[in-house]
């Protein structure tokens, strides 16, 4: 009977091996010490003040004692005693549900506009996104609230018709309004990623879209908006979760008190106050994670609506 003898070609030699084997440790080394700064950030500056967070929630903490456990006893606060909490959550949901489709709709507008081939494009696409890099400064925050104030721009301009505007700032019944106002002035990130959506639907689609007597409506209606939508989805995600973090523009057309009448008391100024002013940490906290549920929540429905609205152009019919 023969005996089978293991061939010498496959068996890498002993020394050859320990040394690629060494080769991959230094390797591996070398890619550990380049993520480490990486590491270390997510672990200290992010996982760390999330996980110390959740525990404030569940604490009584004033930033000038040690926190002293209340179980749930902040959320139970938030939802059954804290009226002043439910306006906060009204106002924040009613500038959600204006600025988000508004500027959304404003800003494809401009893209339209921008799309059809004027000249000095890029020079009108650096201007309408100048907003968008500013809109969240304090100085035009500042700049927002003289030009609504009563003697201010504004209402020298409808004074040239004659028209005695109120004072937008503090009627509680145009505060908001003028938010809104300020982030539909934000248009321009959007603006500038619809037009590059634009850009990338085929001419020939129009053509045979003419050829079938479509209009211009028509063609907004059957090819443009249907090949826009990822754009849309995308947009209309970004806007939505900064919607619910805006804070500048209330902190500082109201000066920090969410008035008049508490009309521009966003979800974020609140928690600020209830956490930097009244000092109540573990409060402010219970609060944040509350928030992060609810963009959560919603972004989670968005996504859950997009199989019905979004088309994308690979997917099968």
């Amino acid at each position: 009977m023969a005996s089978v003898k293991a061939n010498p070609v496959f068996a890498p030699p002993l020394g050859r091996g320990r040394k690629r084997s060494g080769v991959s440790t230094r390797q591996n080394g070398v890619a550990f010490l380049f993520l480490a700064p990486w590491v270390c950030g997510i672990l200290v500056l992010t996982l760390g003040p999330i996980l110390a967070s959740l525990y404030l929630s569940l604490t009584n903490y004033d930033l000038f004692t040690a926190p002293v456990w209340a179980g749930l006893a902040n959320y139970q606060r938030l939802f059954f005693e804290d009226a002043r909490y439910y306006q906060a959550l009204k106002v924040t949901f009613t500038y959600v549900a204006l600025s988000v489709p508004l500027k959304l709709a404003f800003a494809l507008g401009v893209a339209l506009v921008l799309n059809r081939g004027l000249s000095g494009l890029g020079f009108y696409r650096s201007v309408y996104y100048l907003p968008s890099l500013l809109g969240g400064s304090v100085a035009i925050a500042i700049m927002w609230r003289q030009l609504f104030a009563y003697d201010g721009i504004v209402n020298e301009f409808l004074l040239q018709f004659g028209i005695d505007g109120p004072s937008w700032i503090s009627n509680p019944v145009y505060a908001l309004y003028t938010l809104v106002t300020l982030s539909i002035w934000q248009f321009g990130s959007p603006m500038v990623i619809f037009l590059a959506g634009l850009k990338q639907i085929p001419q020939e689609l129009y053509d045979a879209a003419a050829v079938d007597g479509a209009g211009p409506w028509r063609k907004f209606l059957n090819v443009t908006l249907p090949l826009l939508t990822p754009i849309i989805f995308f947009n209309f995600v970004m806007q939505l979760i900064n919607s619910f973090q805006a804070f500048t523009p209330s902190f500082i057309i109201s000066n920090g008190t969410g008035g008049p009448a508490d009309s521009t008391l966003f979800y974020t100024l609140y928690l600020y106050e209830q956490g930097f002013t009244n000092f109540q940490m573990g409060y402010a906290s219970a609060m944040a994670w509350v928030l992060v549920a609810i963009i959560g929540t919603t972004t989670g429905l968005a996504f859950m609506s997009a199989r019905y609205w979004v088309h994308y152009g690979d997917e099968s019919r």
